[in-house]
């Protein structure tokens, strides 16, 4: 246009122009889009169960979509506030593949070929492949992006009394209806603080060309990252049954796990997890005080990071307290001083910050490496639901990384998840409780994924689920008999010296064989109601 002579004001109007209707554009592409995850997830169980014949692929990915609203793009305008729509929302929030097949997006983001973070999809699940860095062909399963819609409304409940019989109680032994539950256990939780994985890849890499203060500072930053996806979740997850167990396999992310509730009273859940270049193992005993407005849980139990080149770290996990469960908005708080112990040339000190009413910056974790000598030789800040930093600056003089010149980038939290319910899962957990196709034959009957009442839950039954957790229930006040007879865990056995649980193996060499003689029926079946 300035070629042919056009002046700078028009110009700039048919630019004006472009950007709106690239607007409308953009906003009708965004609601195809979600009635055609809308329109698939409505009609999911025709597809599984092969009943309704009506119902096609080709139906969900022809073009002649029958809602009124989506007629031929130019037939929309633009106003001020279409256009003040578009600029609260960023270029990247939307994606999309072919319109012939409708998966949600699915990124890598790599870094040292190390970090490996997956969007997750909405269909069932589909299996593809990949290569590693070895390139060592990798199955690869698309995970769903939400859970099941709930198959009728919730009820409300009486917090009082509740309340009245519960305070001053150990929160284990008090037996809450499922509205307090999340669809999650206690297992599948231990699993949840490997979210951010890849920055012990990433540590284990820095060890290998000798950077050993980098590789505590990620191993720092994963010790933080495990409590960011505990923002805003309001509910508890499921106590175990003795003998319960919870398998993680995901080959994208090189990482294998297994949970196994080894004591009813003490409730210990051990766990054991391989990586790429590491194990990490642990047992927890979680004490937890019900004190009518607040909850208070003191984890106890050590948690152990071994690296292939023989290099350990050891640390134990904070007190976390949730607040309001009466009045005002519900939340927690982590506090207290975590200590994580090499057994070379560093150690390093977490300081999570106990939140003030005053407090304008909460969230805050400050810390330092430091050598043998007791020499500082890195400081930390941030904050466990955001990020972590590093820096040569001592992080105790600022209040945030952004005071901070020069510091480097350790870990950030992925994006919320787009459908996270009333439960506030992040897309992973969204996974954890997935029963994918083929995976339910080759579980063992003691699964997490297999629990009645829990399964009731994510799918919204919640007359069945609280049917299911009173049956269970019962059965659980067994176990301490059972425990005195001598039971013994399957998988993990006690140290004799200082009483922790290690995992003895044989449990993925079982499943590949597909016996599980010996197991117990922990759930029995369904109560139908």
């Amino acid at each position: 246009m300035h070629q042919e002579g056009l002046n700078e004001s028009l110009i700039q109007d048919c630019e004006q122009i472009v950007l709106s209707e690239f607007s409308s554009y953009r906003k009708q592409l965004k609601r195809r889009y979600e009635d055609y995850l809308s329109l698939f997830g409505s009609c999911r169980h025709h597809f599984e169960e092969g009943k309704d014949g009506s119902i096609t692929q080709e139906a969900l990915t022809r073009n002649d979509f029958s809602s009124s609203r989506h007629g031929n793009f130019s037939e929309y305008s633009t106003t001020e506030s279409d256009e003040h729509e578009f600029e609260k929302h960023d270029g990247g929030e939307l994606t999309f593949e072919d319109e012939s097949t409708f998966f949600d997006s699915v990124d890598y983001f790599t870094e040292s070929d190390n970090r490996s973070s997956t969007m997750l999809s909405s269909q069932e699940v589909v299996d593809s492949q990949t290569h590693d860095s070895t390139n060592n062909i990798v199955p690869q399963i698309r995970r769903r992006i939400r859970l099941p819609e709930p198959t009728e409304k919730e009820k409300g409940i009486s917090l009082w009394s509740i309340i009245k019989d519960s305070v001053g109680k150990d929160l284990t032994r008090v037996c809450l209806p499922v509205y307090f539950n999340e669809p999650l256990s206690s297992l599948q939780k231990c699993f949840e603080d490997l979210e951010y994985s890849y920055l012990l890849d990433q540590a284990y890499q820095h060890g290998k060309v000798g950077d050993s203060l980098m590789r505590i500072l990620k191993v720092a930053a994963f010790a933080a990252s495990g409590y960011a996806s505990s923002v805003a979740r309001p509910c508890k997850p499921f106590n175990p049954l003795l003998g319960e167990t919870y398998e993680a396999d995901y080959p994208d992310r090189g990482v294998r796990f297994f949970a196994e509730k080894v004591s009813h009273h003490p409730m210990l859940i051990a766990c054991h997890c391989e990586g790429k270049g590491w194990k990490f193992w642990g047992d927890s005993n979680v004490k937890s005080k019900f004190w009518g407005q607040s909850i208070q849980v003191e984890p106890v139990g050590t948690l152990t990071l071994e690296f292939e080149d023989g290099e350990i770290f050891q640390w134990n996990k904070v007190t976390t307290t949730i607040h309001n469960l009466i009045l005002g908005k519900l939340y927690c708080s982590h506090h207290g001083t975590m200590h994580i112990k090499g057994n070379r040339q560093y150690s390093c000190k977490l300081k999570f910050k106990e939140p003030s009413l005053l407090d304008r910056n909460p969230h805050i974790v400050q810390g330092f490496v430091e050598d043998n000598n007791g020499n500082k030789a890195s400081f930390l800040i941030g904050k466990w639901d955001e990020s972590m930093y590093c820096s040569d600056s001592d992080t105790f003089k600022v209040k945030s990384a952004d005071q901070l010149k020069g510091a480097s980038l350790l870990w950030e939290k992925n994006k919320p998840a787009p459908n996270p319910t009333r439960y506030n899962l992040s897309s992973f957990a969204i996974t954890l409780n997935e029963l994918t196709p083929g995976l339910q034959e080759k579980l063992p009957p003691t699964d997490s994924r297999l629990r009645p009442d829990q399964r009731h839950l994510e799918n919204g039954e919640y007359e069945k689920a609280n049917a299911e957790k009173l049956r269970l229930e019962r059965r659980q006040r067994m176990s301490t008999k059972l425990q005195d007879n001598g039971w013994k865990p399957r998988w993990f056995e006690q140290d004799t010296e200082d009483g922790t649980y290690r995992y003895k193996g044989g449990y993925w060499e079982t499943r590949e064989k597909g016996c599980w003689d010996g197991c117990l029926d922990i759930f029995g079946e369904f109560v139908e109601t």
